[in-house]
C-alpha cells in the first residue's frame, strides 16, 4: 500500500513556496523574467517559474531567512512559527511510520506537553521583562512581554468594569458577575445604581428609625466585605488552580494521561521552586544597579569612578549569563517536550520518576528514550561519586555515538545525491 494516500485528507500542497511562506519567508530563488522591446518591458507569461519541490535548496533557504529575520532579535512570534513547523513536520513523519489516527495521537501528546512549558516561558519573561529589554538579542523578547502584560491588564479592567469576558473554564468569574448582573440594577435615566436582591429589598422595607442603623453595616457588607472576599478567593484560586488541575489530571486520571505528560509536568512543578531563587537574585542585581550604582555614576557629568564602570559591566554580565542560561534551559525543554523527547538532569529527574514511576516501554505513546533509566546505567551510577551529567541527545546514551554518527553521515550523502 502507498504511503502517500495519507496525506490526501491534508489537502495542502507541500512545495517550497509554502514552506517558506510558513516562515513568512520571500523566495528569490525564482524571479520574475520580463522581455524588453523597443517600447519598454512587456511581461511574457510562459517565463514565469513555478514554486519548486522541497530540497536541501529549501532548508538552505529557511536557514538564510531565519537567520536574518532573528539578527534584530528573537520574538514570541518567532518560536511559535519554528515549534508549530517542527511538528507538523513530526507529524508528517509519523504519519508514514504509523497512520494518520496514530501520528495525531502522538502530536497532540507532545503538543500538550510543549504548551506546558510554553506558558512556563511566557510567564518567565513577564517576570524578566525588565531586564530583556536591556539585552540587545532578547529586547524583542522584553517587548513581547510588556505588550502581553498591558493587554492583561486592560482585560481585567474591562472585566471589572463590564463582565463581558467571562469564561466556561473560570467558573468563580462566571458566578460573581451573574450574581453581580442579576442584583444590580441602574436606571438608564438617572443613572441611579440600586440592589434588588431579597435582603436589599428587605431593608429598602425598614422604617427610617432603623434604617440609620442598618444601611452603614449594609453599604459596608456589599461594597467593602464581599468584593474583598471575591479578591482574596480569586488570588488564592489563581495559585491553586495550576496543582488543582496537576492533581486532577496527572493523579486522578493517571490511567488516561499519558507519561509524556505526567514527566514534564511533574518536573516542572518541581524546578519551579528552585527557579524563584534565580528570579529574585536578579531582580535584587538589578535594584543595586539601577537605583544605587546608575545615579552614582550620574552625579559627576565629567568624571566617573573606574571602580563604579567595573561594577556596572560586572553586573551586566552577571544578569545576560543567568537570564540566558535560564531562558537557553526553558527553550531546550520545550522542544524536547513537543519532540516527545526526555532529558537528564542530576537530581531534579530523580525526583520526578519517584513521584511517577519509570517510562513504560511497550507503548509508543510514551515518547522517546530514557538511557538512564537502563538496569547497567543504574548499577553505573551506585558506583559514581558524581552524578553523570549527560545521557546523549534526547536521552539516548552516549554509547552508541559513533554509530549515530556514521549513520547521519550516510544520511547525508544519500540525500546530497539525490
Amino acid at each position: 500500500m502507498l504511503n502517500f494516500p495519507r496525506l490526501l485528507s491534508l489537502l495542502i500542497k507541500i512545495d517550497q513556496e509554502t514552506v517558506l511562506k510558513w516562515f513568512g519567508l520571500e523566495d528569490n530563488s525564482n524571479l520574475y523574467a520580463y522581455q524588453t522591446n523597443d517600447y519598454g518591458y512587456d511581461l511574457n507569461v510562459s517565463n514565469f517559474e513555478t514554486s519548486t519541490d522541497i530540497s536541501v535548496e529549501t532548508f538552505r533557504l529557511i536557514i538564510e531567512g531565519l537567520w536574518e529575520k532573528i539578527q534584530d532579535g528573537l520574538t514570541l512570534a518567532d518560536i511559535e512559527n519554528i515549534l508549530f513547523f517542527v511538528l507538523f513536520v513530526r507529524f508528517i513523519i509519523l504519519a508514514f511510520r504509523y497512520n494518520l489516527k496514530t501520528s495525531f495521537y502522538i502530536t497532540c501528546i507532545g503538543l500538550f506537553a510543549g504548551y506546558l512549558w510554553y506558558r512556563h516561558l511566557i510567564d518567565l519573561i513577564s517576570m524578566y521583562r525588565n531586564v530583556l529589554l536591556k539585552l540587545p538579542f532578547l529586547n524583542k523578547l522584553g517587548m513581547d512581554a510588556v505588550q502581553l502584560r498591558s493587554m492583561h491588564r486592560q482585560m481585567v479592567l474591562t472585566d471589572l468594569k463590564l463582565g463581558e469576558d467571562a469564561h466556561w473554564y473560570d467558573p468563580g468569574q462566571v458566578l460573581y458577575y451573574a450574581f453581580t448582573k442579576g442584583v444590580i440594577h441602574t436606571d438608564p435615566e438617572t443613572g441611579f445604581r440600586y440592589y434588588i436582591d431579597p435582603i436589599s429589598m428587605a431593608i429598602s422595607n425598614l422604617q427610617d428609625s432603623a434604617k440609620s442603623n442598618v444601611l452603614p453595616i449594609y453599604y459596608k457588607i456589599y461594597n467593602k466585605i464581599i468584593p474583598k472576599i471575591y479578591d482574596i478567593c480569586s488570588k488564592f484560586w489563581n495559585q491553586l488552580s495550576g496543582v488543582a488541575a496537576y492533581a486532577v489530571i496527572t493523579r486522578i486520571g493517571k490511567r488516561y494521561c499519558p507519561y509524556l505528560i505526567r514527566w514534564h509536568w511533574t518536573f516542572l512543578l518541581i524546578i519551579g521552586m528552585i527557579e524563584q531563587i534565580f528570579v529574585y537574585f536578579i531582580y535584587r542585581v538589578y535594584y543595586f544597579q539601577t537605583f544605587i550604582i546608575l545615579p552614582q555614576t550620574k552625579m559627576y557629568e565629567n568624571y566617573t569612578d573606574p571602580n563604579l564602570l567595573i561594577q556596572m559591566n560586572l553586573l551586566n554580565a552577571v544578569i545576560a549569563s543567568v537570564v540566558l542560561a535560564h531562558i537557553g534551559f526553558i527553550i531546550f525543554a520545550l522542544f524536547h517536550a513537543i519532540l516527545g523527547q526526555y532529558f537528564y538532569l542530576p537530581f531534579f529527574v530523580e525526583n520526578t520518576e519517584l513521584h511517577i514511576g519509570p517510562r513504560p516501554k511497550n507503548s509508543i505513546y510514551s515518547g522517546g528514550q530514557t538511557a538512564w533509566q537502563e538496569p547497567k546505567e543504574k548499577e553505573k551510577s551506585l558506583n559514581r561519586l558524581l552524578p553523570k551529567l549527560w545521557y546523549g541527545w534526547f536521552g539516548r546514551g552516549t554509547g552508541n555515538g559513533l554509530k549515530l554518527n556514521f549513520n547521519l553521515r550516510k544520511l547525508l550523502k544519500k540525500i546530497f545525491k539525490r
